[in-house]
């Protein structure tokens, strides 16, 4: 009989989903992202782009920096940061400096994700895509769609 982690992947995705709708109900497009340490929650965050007026204020920006303050440094390695979609260029390229551990995230971003852009990440990151794309998809694209219909 196999061992069942209540701790793994899914777990953590479904608190970046929850960080994603936080997010949609601001009027922010709807992307969350947490960051653990052995299985424990050291920051969650969602964009906050349009309420600080900050083209830089994405989600794993505000995680970043929500866990290198809980952790005291700069560095997040052993850590890994669940987000619901592919972080773009700037996010990666942030992540790249952190030397995070391993990235997980939701819903592939074809358009300004950063694989698209060619943007590299550190060495020893561990990249696992496609948790909950489904669900971080249709959040995003419910958002989209509402948004047009209010314009």
């Amino acid at each position: 009989m196999a061992l069942i982690e209540p701790f793994d992947d899914h777990y953590f995705m479904k608190k970046a989903l929850q960080e994603a709708e936080t997010a949609f109900e601001l009027g922010e497009i709807p992307v969350g992202a947490v960051v653990t340490v052995n299985n424990r929650i050291i920051a969650r965050a969602h964009n906050l782009t349009e309420r600080l007026h900050d083209v830089t204020a994405h989600a794993e920006m505000q995680a970043i920096t929500a866990a290198a303050n809980f952790l005291g440094g700069k560095y997040l390695t052993d850590s890994t940061l669940y987000v619901t979609l592919e972080p773009c260029q700037m996010c990666a390229g942030a992540l790249y400096w952190s030397q995070i551990s391993r990235i997980v995230f939701g819903a592939a971003d074809t358009t300004r994700g950063y694989q698209k852009m060619g943007t590299q990440l550190h060495p020893k990151t561990q990249v696992t895509s496609g948790i909950m794309e489904t669900e971080a998809a249709q959040l995003l694209k419910r958002f989209f769609i509402e948004r047009r219909n209010l314009n």
